[in-house]
């Protein structure tokens, strides 16, 4: 598999924020990944905080595709889905994407939504990835 990210100089930095404006692969098998969550593998969610769930939903997402056979190197894009009641905290998953993503970090998408499945969660990322 060859992956390559594009972060021209015409359009903003996303870099700063923990993603890259695109990615092109080639070859490789596609893993599509349902939207993670702040659960443990009990259904309980980690914590109240959107740091320590946006934390957890990512400690999902490595161990299945570990699974797979692959890590976050593979993963060349995100759905991020956020509930409006957390807007204003967007900053902590900017910090866990830098930490998770410190070089040639995935394309991305952030959407803004009223709520998700149950009331205490507020952030679902959902994953495609690229395994060679």
């Amino acid at each position: 598999m060859q992956k390559s990210v594009l972060n021209p100089p015409t359009v903003f930095n996303s870099l700063q924020y923990g993603f890259s404006q695109a990615v092109e692969v080639r070859g490789g098998r596609r893993l599509l990944l349902s939207g993670q969550v702040g659960v443990d593998e009990c259904e309980r969610s980690v914590a109240p905080g959107l740091r320590e769930q946006t934390v957890k939903a990512f400690e999902n997402i490595e161990a299945i595709l570990a699974e797979a056979g692959g890590d976050l190197s593979h993963v060349v894009v995100m759905r991020i889905y956020i509930a409006e009641s957390a807007r204003d905290e967007q900053d902590q998953i900017s910090s866990v994407l830098l930490e998770r993503f410190p070089d040639n970090p995935p394309a991305s998408s952030w959407i803004i939504v009223s709520g998700l499945s149950l009331p205490q969660w507020l952030i679902e990322v959902e994953v495609e990835a690229i395994l060679p």
